[in-house]
Protein backbone atom coordinates (compact mmCIF):
# COMPACT_ATOMS: atom_id res chain seq x y z
CA UNK A 1 0.00 0.00 0.00
CA UNK A 2 2.92 2.07 -0.30
CA UNK A 3 4.22 2.27 -3.57
CA UNK A 4 3.71 5.41 -5.27
CA UNK A 5 0.47 5.66 -7.68
CA UNK A 6 3.17 6.30 -10.82
CA UNK A 7 4.73 2.96 -9.84
CA UNK A 8 1.56 1.32 -9.54
CA UNK A 9 0.73 2.05 -13.14
CA UNK A 10 4.53 1.52 -14.46
CA UNK A 11 4.16 -1.95 -13.48
CA UNK A 12 1.15 -2.78 -14.27
CA UNK A 13 -0.40 -4.66 -11.88
CA UNK A 14 -4.22 -4.73 -11.23
CA UNK A 15 -4.57 -6.97 -13.93
CA UNK A 16 -6.58 -9.07 -11.58
CA UNK A 17 -8.09 -12.49 -12.73
CA UNK A 18 -9.96 -15.51 -11.19
CA UNK A 19 -8.15 -18.80 -10.86
CA UNK A 20 -10.01 -21.48 -11.99
CA UNK A 21 -9.93 -23.38 -8.55
CA UNK A 22 -12.41 -26.53 -7.99
CA UNK A 23 -14.06 -26.64 -4.43
CA UNK A 24 -12.39 -28.77 -1.60
CA UNK A 25 -12.91 -32.52 -1.79
CA UNK A 26 -12.89 -32.45 2.07
CA UNK A 27 -15.21 -30.41 3.85
CA UNK A 28 -17.65 -31.66 6.36
CA UNK A 29 -20.46 -29.55 7.63
CA UNK A 30 -19.87 -27.81 10.68
CA UNK A 31 -22.93 -27.88 13.42
CA UNK A 32 -22.07 -24.51 14.92
CA UNK A 33 -24.03 -21.81 14.68
CA UNK A 34 -20.74 -19.67 13.89
CA UNK A 35 -17.35 -19.73 12.79
CA UNK A 36 -14.47 -17.81 12.00
CA UNK A 37 -12.08 -17.64 9.73
CA UNK A 38 -8.46 -15.72 10.03
CA UNK A 39 -6.60 -15.15 6.85
CA UNK A 40 -3.71 -12.80 5.48
CA UNK A 41 -3.31 -12.57 1.91
CA UNK A 42 -1.13 -8.97 1.00
CA UNK A 43 -2.80 -5.70 1.56
CA UNK A 44 -6.19 -6.33 3.53
CA UNK A 45 -8.15 -3.95 2.12
CA UNK A 46 -8.90 -6.02 -0.73
CA UNK A 47 -9.48 -9.23 1.26
CA UNK A 48 -11.57 -7.46 3.52
CA UNK A 49 -13.46 -6.30 0.18
CA UNK A 50 -14.01 -9.36 -0.80
CA UNK A 51 -15.47 -11.22 1.87
CA UNK A 52 -17.40 -8.08 2.77
CA UNK A 53 -19.80 -9.20 -0.47
CA UNK A 54 -19.57 -13.02 0.24
CA UNK A 55 -23.05 -14.62 1.32
CA UNK A 56 -23.26 -15.70 4.63
CA UNK A 57 -20.38 -13.81 6.33
CA UNK A 58 -21.59 -12.08 9.15
CA UNK A 59 -18.65 -9.52 10.06
CA UNK A 60 -15.12 -8.83 8.30
CA UNK A 61 -12.66 -7.12 10.21
CA UNK A 62 -8.88 -6.11 8.49
CA UNK A 63 -6.33 -5.84 11.42
CA UNK A 64 -2.97 -7.66 12.29
CA UNK A 65 -1.94 -10.99 13.50
CA UNK A 66 1.29 -12.91 14.17
CA UNK A 67 3.10 -10.88 16.73
CA UNK A 68 3.10 -8.85 19.36
CA UNK A 69 -0.29 -6.56 20.72
CA UNK A 70 2.31 -3.93 21.58
CA UNK A 71 3.00 -3.54 18.03
CA UNK A 72 -0.54 -4.38 16.08
CA UNK A 73 -0.47 -0.58 14.40
CA UNK A 74 -0.09 0.19 11.14
CA UNK A 75 2.81 2.40 10.91
CA UNK A 76 5.10 -0.29 12.76
CA UNK A 77 3.27 -3.29 11.19
CA UNK A 78 4.67 -1.52 7.83
CA UNK A 79 8.44 -2.17 8.66
CA UNK A 80 7.76 -5.69 8.21
CA UNK A 81 10.07 -6.02 11.32
CA UNK A 82 6.70 -7.22 13.72
CA UNK A 83 6.22 -11.09 12.80
CA UNK A 84 1.98 -9.46 12.07
CA UNK A 85 0.33 -9.79 8.35
CA UNK A 86 -1.99 -7.69 7.47
CA UNK A 87 -4.85 -9.83 7.78
CA UNK A 88 -8.96 -10.61 8.18
CA UNK A 89 -11.13 -11.73 10.53
CA UNK A 90 -13.99 -13.33 9.14
CA UNK A 91 -17.45 -14.61 10.69
CA UNK A 92 -19.55 -16.64 8.77
CA UNK A 93 -22.77 -18.56 8.87
CA UNK A 94 -21.55 -22.19 8.48
CA UNK A 95 -25.19 -23.13 7.26
CA UNK A 96 -24.90 -20.54 4.28
CA UNK A 97 -21.26 -20.90 3.46
CA UNK A 98 -18.51 -23.71 4.79
CA UNK A 99 -15.34 -22.93 5.94
CA UNK A 100 -13.84 -24.74 2.61
CA UNK A 101 -16.16 -22.33 0.45
CA UNK A 102 -14.31 -19.38 2.62
CA UNK A 103 -10.74 -21.10 1.11
CA UNK A 104 -11.98 -22.06 -2.26
CA UNK A 105 -13.06 -17.67 -2.75
CA UNK A 106 -9.48 -17.09 -1.38
CA UNK A 107 -7.79 -19.16 -3.53
CA UNK A 108 -10.05 -18.24 -6.41
CA UNK A 109 -9.91 -14.58 -5.96
CA UNK A 110 -8.48 -12.78 -2.74
CA UNK A 111 -4.72 -13.94 -2.93
CA UNK A 112 -2.45 -15.14 -5.92
CA UNK A 113 -1.13 -18.33 -3.48
CA UNK A 114 1.93 -18.48 -5.56
CA UNK A 115 3.83 -14.87 -4.60
CA UNK A 116 5.79 -15.74 -1.41
CA UNK A 117 5.81 -13.17 1.04
CA UNK A 118 4.25 -10.01 -1.11
CA UNK A 119 0.93 -9.79 -3.65
CA UNK A 120 0.56 -7.76 -6.44
CA UNK A 121 2.74 -3.59 -5.13
CA UNK A 122 3.48 -4.88 -1.78
CA UNK A 123 6.34 -6.75 -0.53
CA UNK A 124 7.39 -7.65 2.34
CA UNK A 125 6.73 -10.44 5.61
CA UNK A 126 3.84 -8.19 6.75
CA UNK A 127 1.96 -9.02 3.53
CA UNK A 128 2.32 -13.06 3.29
CA UNK A 129 -0.51 -15.21 2.46
CA UNK A 130 -1.13 -17.43 5.21
CA UNK A 131 -4.27 -19.20 6.81
CA UNK A 132 -4.55 -19.25 10.73
CA UNK A 133 -6.61 -22.22 11.58
CA UNK A 134 -8.72 -22.03 15.21
CA UNK A 135 -9.03 -25.74 15.36
CA UNK A 136 -8.03 -29.49 13.96
CA UNK A 137 -10.47 -29.33 11.59
CA UNK A 138 -9.85 -25.96 10.19
CA UNK A 139 -6.02 -27.36 9.84
CA UNK A 140 -7.44 -30.99 8.04
CA UNK A 141 -9.51 -28.82 5.81
CA UNK A 142 -6.91 -26.62 5.01
CA UNK A 143 -4.19 -28.93 4.48
CA UNK A 144 -5.99 -31.27 2.03
CA UNK A 145 -7.10 -28.70 0.14
CA UNK A 146 -3.76 -27.01 -0.41
CA UNK A 147 -2.34 -30.97 -1.31
CA UNK A 148 -5.69 -31.32 -3.24
CA UNK A 149 -4.74 -28.21 -5.43
CA UNK A 150 -1.13 -29.20 -5.71
CA UNK A 151 -1.90 -32.47 -7.02
CA UNK A 152 -3.93 -31.18 -9.37
CA UNK A 153 -1.79 -28.40 -11.07
CA UNK A 154 -4.37 -25.73 -10.23
CA UNK A 155 -1.36 -23.02 -10.17
CA UNK A 156 1.51 -22.69 -12.98
CA UNK A 157 3.97 -22.17 -9.72
CA UNK A 158 4.00 -23.98 -5.95
CA UNK A 159 1.72 -22.97 -3.37
CA UNK A 160 3.23 -20.64 -0.37
CA UNK A 161 0.57 -20.47 1.17
CA UNK A 162 1.37 -21.22 5.39
CA UNK A 163 -1.16 -22.74 7.79
CA UNK A 164 -0.47 -22.11 11.22
CA UNK A 165 -2.15 -21.76 14.39
CA UNK A 166 -4.42 -19.16 15.35
CA UNK A 167 -2.84 -16.23 17.19
CA UNK A 168 -4.36 -13.47 18.49
CA UNK A 169 -5.98 -10.56 16.08
CA UNK A 170 -6.00 -6.97 16.08
CA UNK A 171 -8.10 -5.22 14.80
CA UNK A 172 -6.43 -2.63 12.39
CA UNK A 173 -7.22 0.91 13.03
CA UNK A 174 -10.69 2.81 11.75
CA UNK A 175 -9.45 4.20 8.54
CA UNK A 176 -8.52 1.00 7.55
CA UNK A 177 -11.99 -0.58 8.12
CA UNK A 178 -13.97 -0.95 5.00
CA UNK A 179 -11.66 0.61 2.55
CA UNK A 180 -12.62 -0.66 -0.64
CA UNK A 181 -16.16 0.26 -0.39
CA UNK A 182 -15.69 3.69 1.04
CA UNK A 183 -13.31 4.38 -1.66
CA UNK A 184 -13.79 2.28 -4.76
CA UNK A 185 -11.96 4.87 -7.15
CA UNK A 186 -8.73 5.36 -4.90
CA UNK A 187 -6.44 4.46 -7.62
CA UNK A 188 -4.67 1.78 -5.56
CA UNK A 189 -8.17 0.43 -5.30
CA UNK A 190 -9.23 0.25 -8.40
CA UNK A 191 -6.24 -1.26 -10.15
CA UNK A 192 -5.72 -3.92 -7.29
CA UNK A 193 -9.09 -4.49 -5.47
CA UNK A 194 -12.17 -3.83 -7.40
CA UNK A 195 -11.25 -6.80 -10.24
CA UNK A 196 -11.24 -8.97 -7.12
CA UNK A 197 -14.71 -8.15 -5.96
CA UNK A 198 -15.76 -8.42 -10.03
CA UNK A 199 -14.16 -12.08 -10.34
CA UNK A 200 -15.79 -12.91 -7.11
CA UNK A 201 -18.96 -12.13 -8.74
CA UNK A 202 -18.60 -13.75 -11.90
CA UNK A 203 -16.91 -16.82 -10.32
CA UNK A 204 -18.95 -17.41 -7.07
CA UNK A 205 -22.23 -16.36 -8.21
CA UNK A 206 -24.66 -17.88 -5.70
CA UNK A 207 -22.28 -16.47 -2.65
CA UNK A 208 -21.83 -12.87 -4.02
CA UNK A 209 -24.32 -10.05 -2.55
CA UNK A 210 -24.20 -6.83 -4.80
CA UNK A 211 -24.64 -4.99 -0.92
CA UNK A 212 -21.67 -5.72 1.52
CA UNK A 213 -21.59 -6.41 5.05
CA UNK A 214 -19.44 -3.18 6.24
CA UNK A 215 -18.10 -2.73 9.50
CA UNK A 216 -19.06 0.89 10.56
CA UNK A 217 -22.81 1.77 8.61
CA UNK A 218 -22.57 2.98 5.20
CA UNK A 219 -25.01 6.54 4.66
Amino acid sequence: MRFALASIFALGFGLAHAASVPAPAYDPPVAAPSETATLSGGCFWGVQGVYEHVKGVEHVYAGYTGGAAATAQYEIVSTGSTGHAESVQITFNPKIISYGKILQIYFAVAVDPTELNYQGPDSGTQYRSEIWVDSPEQRQIATAYIAQLTQAKTFPAPIVVRVDPAMPFYKAEDYHQDFLVQHPDYPYIAINDVPKVENLAQEFPKFYQNTPVTVFPQS
